[in-house]
């Protein structure tokens, strides 16, 4: 028992991540924390997004089920577990049922590399970003799966058209990838594929790979992110989906609990890419600005914003809280509201205890750069309407590609600017 207790303590005083350090308890821990905090981040995502859409369009969205909707999720997942699971007569019923679960491991499994702290990973690979590349890819298999497995035909054209889709992007996707590899050799002469070591080069390099080669590591950005909203079907490429053509697309025949399996792979796809978006280009864990504002007084200021952020959302909560209507009908409402800030309240009061507050500032700036991204896919889907397929398809191949074959050119020549230039004046010598 001793030593059991022994093999838990001693991983706490390790620099590597559970899977470097061969510690299959605290692997197993970060593989349940990732999946639960994955689920809970899908299901806040889901309110978010329908109160969100709301506001840009002038209403309130879900306010019946709890405070604010905030039970709207919840009351979702009873629903759909209840519901009646229906498998089309003449569909392939084997393939039917396994194509939702090729979806949902694929989305989840992009995690086991995802670095939400220089400790806090599952494990650390020195293939990280092909790992992710080629886990991420297998998503389309399911959704191929799904389409031909329904024998229906709009169900076959929407996984058609979404496989399409996957594919032209992920080319374009691959090769702002490998710009930010190229960023990772400038000091060591040899990159890294692992996600952690390309977030210690950023702050070995002092500056996140979006600035470097300004406008370079710009443009790389942009076509991953136009490129990461391709691969996760959504607005404005949402052609898959399309209910105006395609019903459902590749999941029109599905229902209940199996349709829930797609709403939570294609959220935590969102999440994921959103996350690597993060790691390649906006530093990862860093907090803002660690080398220009390093020290001891600039990190105790930093450290703070994670409790004070979760206190604000409390104050927030109260305020509301406050502004209820004073009518019975909304008593159990106005407690439940009050109830939440508390909590939240409470979170942030723990965020300042020393030890706490060291342990988790990593995963708070992490998950606030992923939070913006998801933001951004909202905004989206309120703001852009839904390109044509052959406009979706000219975008990837036409110029998303070009861009990205130009960028890798332009990156390794600004990045050997100096040894070219001295090839160069050895050649014109005399």
């Amino acid at each position: 028992m001793g030593e059991l207790i022994d093999y838990i303590q001693n991983y706490l005083k390790s620099n590597q991540t559970p899977g470097a350090a061969g510690n299959f308890f605290w692997a197993t821990v970060y593989i349940l924390l990732v999946f639960g905090g994955l689920s809970v981040a899908v299901i806040a995502m889901n309110w978010l997004e329908r109160k969100i859409l709301a506001h840009m369009q002038v209403r309130l969205g879900p306010m019946r089920v709890g405070p604010h909707g905030l039970l709207q999720p919840i009351a979702d997942a009873i629903k759909l577990l209840l519901k009646e699971d229906i498998i089309p007569a003449e569909a392939d019923k084997i393939v039917f049922w396994i194509a939702p679960f090729i979806v949902v491991l694929a989305a989840f499994t992009v995690f086991v590399v995802v670095p939400f702290g220089p400790t806090h990973a599952i494990t650390d690979m020195n293939i990280g970003i092909l790992f992710m590349l080629g886990v991420s890819s297998l998503s389309v298999l399911g959704i191929v799966t799904a389409g031909w497995a329904s024998n229906s035909h709009y169900p076959l054209i929407g996984a058609l058209r979404s496989s399409a889709q996957m594919v032209s992007y992920e080319v374009a996707m691959g090769l702002a990838v490998v710009s930010v590899i190229m960023m990772t050799s400038l000091q060591t002469g040899t990159g890294t594929l692992s996600m952690i070591g390309i977030v210690q080069a950023q702050l070995s390099q002092g500056e996140w790979f979006i600035f470097k080669f300004f406008p370079l590591g710009l443009i790389g950005f942009f076509i991953f992110a136009i490129a990461m909203v391709a691969e996760t079907n959504r607005a404005p490429f949402d052609l898959p989906e399309a209910e105006s053509e395609l019903t459902a697309g590749f999941h029109t025949e599905y229902s209940g609990f199996r349709w829930s399996l797609f709403f939570l792979a294609e959220y935590s796809a969102m999440i994921a890419v959103s996350s690597i978006a993060v790691t390649l280009w906006l530093g990862g864990w860093l907090r803002p600005f660690p080398n220009l504002l390093n020290g001891a007084t600039w990190d105790l200021v930093f450290s703070l914003i994670p409790g004070l952020t979760f206190l604000f959302f409390a104050a927030i909560c109260f305020f509301n809280t406050a502004r209820m209507p004073k009518h019975p009908l909304f008593k159990i409402q106005t407690m439940g509201l009050a109830g939440f800030g508390a909590v939240l309240g409470l979170i942030g009061l723990l965020m300042f205890i020393p030890p706490v507050r060291d342990r988790v500032g990593d995963i708070f700036w992490f998950s606030a750069k992923v939070a913006g991204f998801m933001y951004l896919y909202i905004w989206y889907r309120g703001t852009f309407p839904r390109y044509r397929f052959d406009q979706l398809m000219k975008v990837g191949w036409k110029i998303l590609l070009p861009m990205g074959l130009a960028l890798l050119v332009l990156t390794a020549a600004v990045a050997m600017r100096t040894e070219l230039w001295a090839e160069l004046q050895g050649a014109l010598r005399p």
